[in-house]
């Protein structure tokens, strides 16, 4: 029997290729509307930011965010995205 295969996703930030549970998921809704996902199976166009600040600020800072959903990222989804990257650092 073969093993799995884990799914990798790139980080909009640093570029790394990295297993999907690793990463955070931020979905632009069908609606337009830009949320975290937590679970990744919200539905919409997705972005995956790795679990580091810095990644986050290279990917809110030069656009790579906001140009992977293709919509303005507003200040309370990078304050989220902050948040839990805050709480992932405290587990």
């Amino acid at each position: 029997m073969k093993p799995r295969r884990v799914p990798e996703r790139m980080c909009v930030g640093c570029k790394a290729m990295r297993p999907k549970r690793e990463l955070i998921r931020v979905v632009r809704s069908p609606e337009g509307e830009v949320s975290l996902d937590m679970t990744g199976k919200k539905s919409g166009r997705g972005a995956y930011v790795c679990h580091n600040v810095s990644c986050l600020d290279a990917a809110l800072q030069g656009g790579r965010l906001a140009r992977a959903l293709g919509v303005n990222i507003g200040d309370c989804v990078a304050e989220d995205l902050r948040k839990a990257i805050s709480a992932q650092d405290g587990r």
